[in-house]
């Protein structure tokens, strides 16, 4: 399967597929494709994996898109202002990423829930206490939000993080809650009580606008109605 990633701010990644090839999506995700491309919408692999998926901030359903000629190709869209980050996965490597960043994958990755394991991370981690874990042989492709910056952390490194601007990290990368030193910044430094920590070895993909801050800057400006 080959593919190209175009476009900024609203980027799309076109996959150009073989017969018998298929791409697995999010409901909405396709923006436009050659006629002999077949979609078929169903669980992903039944009841509970759909539920399962739902809990990560996915839909119940996924669609297949399989090319039933050779030569075919199908384009899917960012529903919001980043980037498209594709990962090549096999040989052991897996990618964990926030909820919601699925846009598309190939047929032989899988997807399923990722949980922190520590009690710190699950009860204060905010948005990444639950995520995405997506594992097999083949390109996933993610939505990111605002642009990336990428870390390669060495064994024992830790990065201090705002939980919600963490994208995705190898699984090799390990992640708690520790909680801000000083009651001043705790109270008035606006980093709230908690921070993420990032500990290496591994690779880390961090978005500098989670859409959750972009919300509420909006909403910061709107003014109030008299009504």
């Amino acid at each position: 399967m080959k593919y190209q990633i175009k476009g900024t701010p609203f980027p799309v990644v076109t996959c150009y597929l073989e017969r018998g090839e298929m791409m697995v999506t999010e409901k909405g995700a396709m923006s436009w494709m050659t006629d002999q491309m077949k979609m078929e919408t169903n669980t992903g692999g039944g009841l509970m994996k759909g539920l399962s998926r739902m809990f990560s901030g996915e839909s119940l359903f996924l669609n297949n898109y399989t090319a039933e000629g050779d030569n075919q190709f199908i384009t899917f869209g960012s529903s919001f202002p980043g980037r498209i980050l594709d990962f090549k996965l096999g040989n052991g490597r897996t990618i964990i990423a926030q909820k919601d960043a699925l846009l598309a994958m190939e047929q032989s990755v899988e997807m399923s829930v990722h949980f922190k394991r520590k009690l710190g991370a699950g009860f204060f981690g905010g948005e990444g206490f639950v995520m995405q874990k997506f594992a097999g042989n083949g390109y996933v492709f993610l939505e990111i939000d605002g642009d990336v910056v990428e870390y390669d952390l060495k064994a024992g490194e830790r990065l201090m993080i705002d939980q919600g601007h963490l994208a995705a990290m190898e699984d090799t990368v390990s992640f708690d809650i520790v909680t801000v030193k000083g009651a001043k910044n705790i109270l008035f430094g606006g980093e709230g009580l908690f921070l993420g920590a990032l500990t290496g070895p591994g690779k880390v993909w961090i978005q500098t606008m989670p859409m959750g801050n972009l919300v509420d800057i909006i909403l910061s400006r709107i003014p109030p109605s008299n009504g």
